[in-house]
């Protein structure tokens, strides 16, 4: 297909056919990382600013990572060290750097809507590294990914996503990404976490933790957004723990070939004994590695998109 999108902003935005190219985009760019020398020229002479307002390991390092594999210049960015301390409002932080002949901005931010913000106002790329509470598009690329990977299909699988819903940008990137694939996706945590409204993006609701792995293919486990909630949404954390967390006990329940994927960072022994969260069975770490080529298609297929000449200008 020819990808005609300067920018990736929300998952929900991508049709069948998109994610499909994005994934095999990313096939060919894993490859990449296997050669003596792992690097392209795709992106060279272009510029990439990765502008985190919010704090980031694993995605921050991965499209810097995947940028320099591309042979473009990277320019990192942090809300400490820019001058949004000082009062300048987003736009005109992301104005700037559009003046300086940035090509590619890779934004994450605390408040939802602020990637949309910026792609309709500027005319470079805007990639969506996390807003909020509201989507995440990359990790739900790189997690579909990995389970047609592991798993040869995404289509027809029993996918769990165990958790902290409620608040977190994976949960809803990664339904509407595996939903678009055919993947039947259950959603399991505490009820004040998984109201039943998400049972209007066509997941099913399911608030005993052994009924909603029983039958699972992949279980996804998120981490508590504790810094997004703004009341205490259960007891404890050894009441959360003991009552969803995945244990080796619960895990010895589910089917033979189930697998486990976490995107990052665990809380080890909230969400996932620690034992799983290293056992073989568990891909949390082929996750990151694949997040990689991901993030170096979705880098490539934006960045080589024309920008409009006239565009930016709200």
């Amino acid at each position: 297909m020819n990808w005609t999108r300067k920018d990736l902003i929300a998952a929900r935005d991508l049709s069948r056919e998109e994610i499909e190219h994005i994934l095999d985009q990313a096939a060919h760019f894993e490859e990449v990382g296997e050669r003596e020398v792992k690097k392209v020229p795709a992106l060279r002479g272009k510029t990439l600013v990765n502008l985190f307002i919010e704090p980031s390991t694993r995605t921050r390092t991965s499209f810097e990572l995947a940028a320099h594999r591309l042979s473009a210049d990277v320019i990192n960015i942090t809300a400490t060290i820019s001058s949004i301390t000082k009062g300048e409002t987003l736009k005109d932080t992301a104005k700037n750097l559009q003046a300086l002949h940035a090509d590619i901005i890779v934004i994450r931010h605390s408040s939802a809507g602020a990637a949309r913000f910026l792609a309709d106002r500027l005319a470079v790329s805007v990639i969506n590294a996390g807003d909020g509470a509201h989507e995440h598009p990359t990790q739900a690329l790189l997690d579909a990914y990995t389970i047609r990977k592991k798993k040869g299909r995404v289509a027809g699988l029993n996918v769990t996503i165990l958790g902290d819903i409620l608040y977190s940008r994976v949960a809803r990137s990664n339904i509407h990404v595996l939903t678009k694939l055919g993947a039947r996706v259950t959603l399991a945590g505490p009820s004040t976490l998984v109201p039943r409204v998400f049972e209007e993006m066509g997941c099913r609701v399911c608030y005993n933790v052994e009924e909603a792995i029983a039958d699972a293919d992949v279980i996804n486990l998120l981490r508590i957004q504790h810094e997004r909630q703004r009341q205490t949404m259960f007891p404890s954390i050894g009441e959360y723990a003991s009552i969803f967390g995945l244990t080796k006990e619960r895990f010895a329940r589910t089917k033979p070939d189930a697998m486990i994927m976490h995107p990052g960072p665990i809380n080890r022994g909230v969400e996932i004994d620690s034992d799983l969260a290293d056992c073989e069975r568990s891909v949390i770490l082929q996750q990151v590695t694949h997040g990689l080529a991901v993030r170096m298609a979705a880098l490539y297929l934006c960045g080589s998109v024309q920008p409009a000449a006239e565009a930016g200008k709200a």
